[in-house]
């Protein structure tokens, strides 16, 4: 399963998709926690969560209030 980590920024949504490398020394919570920005609330989907069509993804967003998986530490 391909698991990525999305958040807001100011010019739009951030997506992260750690390598399986990366992914074999690490879990993907605690590279949220490193990697996103200070006081950044983010959440971890599977790949297949994202919209299809990626002719809008400017425009893409996630509703932070739905949010429980963590708040970006990286200063």
């Amino acid at each position: 399963m391909d698991q990525l980590i999305i958040y807001n920024t100011d010019e739009g949504l951030a997506i992260m998709l750690p390598t399986p490398e990366y992914l074999a020394e690490h879990d993907i919570l605690s590279i949220a926690k490193k990697d996103v920005p200070a006081g950044k609330k983010f959440k971890i989907i599977n790949r297949s969560d994202l919209p299809s069509d990626w002719s809008q993804n400017y425009a893409w967003s996630f509703d932070e209030s739905s949010s429980t998986d963590g708040i970006g530490e990286k200063p």
